[in-house]
């Protein structure tokens, strides 16, 4: 079954991963949710941990910026953090529609795993982190300063993230 994640407007889908960071201190785990409609980060969370908690964490923050409606599809990888019934659970009382990638296959997460080799090339290789407090604010910056307002794609006609869904939005009432 060929699967299709183009959406028309904001928080129709999301998509989710983990990555994780090297500091001096040890591993530190990035989970991201962006919105497919414009390649938005709207939610992420940093933690010493790979486990339920970084992900639920994740999730409640882009509930709490979103809002979305019931139904926003959301997609991730089958770890079992998002397998987990905490997790599942979470999203079903938020009305979200559970959606895991096929096995084996790492294209249905391309959107997320494109994100992780923009911050990586970008902001996070070939630099040397004395702490996961110093990877923390590298991430809030890149997220907040630069990807989402001023990092320009291909796939969105080359704007940022913010300016798509700006001038998405305005289409909308114009129309």
């Amino acid at each position: 079954m060929e699967r299709n994640f183009e959406t028309k407007a904001p928080n129709e889908a999301w998509v989710t991963d983990v990555t994780a960071i090297w500091t001096w201190e040890g591993w530190v785990y990035l989970a991201a949710i962006i919105d497919l409609f414009g390649r938005r980060v709207v939610g992420w969370a940093v933690s010493d941990n790979n486990d339920t908690a970084l992900v639920l964490d994740a999730l409640n923050r882009a509930q709490n910026a979103r809002k979305p409606p019931p139904g926003v599809i959301h997609h991730s990888d089958r770890g079992s953090s998002y397998a987990s019934h905490e997790y599942v659970a979470t999203l079903r009382a938020f009305g979200m529609r559970p959606s895991m990638s096929r096995k084996g296959d790492c294209w249905d997460n391309a959107v997320a795993e494109s994100f992780w080799v923009s911050l990586k090339n970008e902001r996070l290789d070939a630099r040397a982190f004395p702490s996961r407090a110093c990877v923390h604010r590298e991430i809030s910056d890149y997220i907040g300063h630069f990807y989402n307002p001023t990092r320009r794609h291909s796939s969105l006609n080359y704007l940022s993230p913010i300016e798509f869904e700006l001038r998405s939005k305005a289409a909308q009432l114009a129309a």
